[in-house]
């Protein structure tokens, strides 16, 4: 570790031992663009200070290929994000609830429910009850109205973010989804609908999210 500065110096990568003390959780691994060696050494630095794992955009055939240095790894395949380690739930009524539009958006958001969840994070998830059937959705009214933050991941137009803060006090926090046909923009037409809601207390991450959802989430929630 660089003497005095708060993180290692790899050459190819400086890894923030701090961020845990600053944040509450430690730096994240983003996979895409990093080679297997990398992400290797990452876990290694981070394992020597005794901090949890979470790596994200990870592909089955890297992760299989880690699980072999690092037995302790976990999984979500339809996520892509990996674990080691992970904060005890607090023990409080608040929890996490996770929306999807439809069926097409899980991925994203067992991302945000993995990083809730590693995060030390209760959260209930409610999957695939867009606004083209508005009845899935209100039957549940109970479970959105006990939320302490709602995390909505939806592609498409993107409406349900906003339908879901008119019907409840605690924020919401939007993920835009590059899933729908070509109008879709890859989750651009989402996105912009998510920035324009008229519905106050919302908040918009970036398309796929799912970890930038469940992180905010998790300080919200605290």
């Amino acid at each position: 570790m660089a003497k005095g500065k708060g993180f290692s110096d790899l050459g190819f990568a400086k890894v923030d031992l701090e961020r845990f003390r600053r944040r509450g959780f430690p730096e994240v691994i983003y996979c895409p663009g990093k080679t297997e060696a990398q992400i290797t050494k990452i876990i290694q630095e981070l394992n020597k200070h005794k901090q949890p794992i979470l790596l994200t955009k990870l592909k089955r055939d890297v992760y299989t290929c880690l699980k072999r240095t690092f037995p302790r790894l976990k999984y979500n395949p339809l996520g892509e994000i990996a674990y080691q380690g992970k904060k005890p739930s607090r023990r409080t009524k608040k929890f996490i609830l996770l929306i999807t539009a439809g069926t097409s958006d899980i991925p994203v958001a067992e991302e945000a429910y993995v990083t809730s969840k590693v995060m030390g994070e209760r959260v209930s998830k409610l999957y695939d009850v867009g606004i083209a059937g508005c009845h899935r959705l209100t039957d549940n009214l109970h479970l959105l109205k006990k939320a302490g933050v709602i995390i909505v991941v939806a592609g498409m137009e993107g409406a349900l973010a906003s339908f879901v803060s008119g019907l409840v006090s605690c924020p919401v926090i939007a993920v835009p989804t590059s899933s729908g046909y070509g109008a879709n923009f890859s989750g651009l037409s989402a996105l912009l609908t998510m920035l324009n809601s008229c519905s106050p207390g919302v908040a918009v991450v970036n398309i796929d999210n799912g970890f930038g959802a469940g992180y905010f989430a998790s300080l919200i929630n605290k």
